[in-house]
């Protein structure tokens, strides 16, 4: 099981977020993936929420938003975000590992600024390949993490190969 923040670090950390946020917007990340309307993505470590918008945006009202997080604030944040913009297309995940989702669901995991602190970051790795479609994508960002050390924990067990680096992102390929 991964470690919960401290409640006063995590809001210190999402404050922080919000600067980062304005100055680089989160839109700008996302369109190195390619989503599409319709979309069904997974937010794996959503944290409070600073991608929801947009890919609520970038899905439309046909596509799908899951936002996972182990921490219970980071879901309340998410929650305060769908009810204060009425988004319909957006559930959220309390958990640290399951997601509770099918097999074969979701067109697109981002894992963001996450990898590095999970306690298990090879069954992460597989859940997340599990819900991924054939020929899904795993964008992939951790600035904890050195280029090389990023290609090989995600391409080392056969699970995913890479596409493409982006400007802020490494985009993944599910392998069957």
């Amino acid at each position: 099981m991964d470690k919960i923040e401290p409640a006063l670090h995590f809001k210190l950390m999402a404050f922080t977020y919000k600067f980062r946020d304005f100055f680089f917007p989160r839109i700008d990340v996302l369109k190195e993936i390619g989503i599409k309307r319709g979309f069904h993505i997974l937010d794996y470590g959503c944290g409070p929420g600073s991608y929801i918008l947009p890919l609520s945006e970038l899905v439309g009202e046909n596509g799908k938003i899951y936002a996972l997080d182990i921490h219970p604030i980071a879901i309340d944040m998410v929650k305060k975000i769908v009810k204060k913009n009425q988004l319909k297309n957006v559930i959220t995940i309390c958990s640290d590992l399951n997601t509770g989702l099918s097999d074969k669901s979701i067109d697109v995991a981002l894992l963001y600024d996450t990898y590095h602190n999970l306690s298990e970051p090879d069954k992460v790795i597989k859940e997340l390949h599990r819900v991924l479609k054939e020929n899904g994508i795993l964008s992939f960002s951790d600035h904890h993490m050195k280029e090389n050390e990023i290609i090989d924990k995600l391409q080392n067990k056969g699970l995913f190969k890479l596409l493409k680096k982006g400007k802020k992102t490494y985009t993944f390929l599910k392998l069957t």
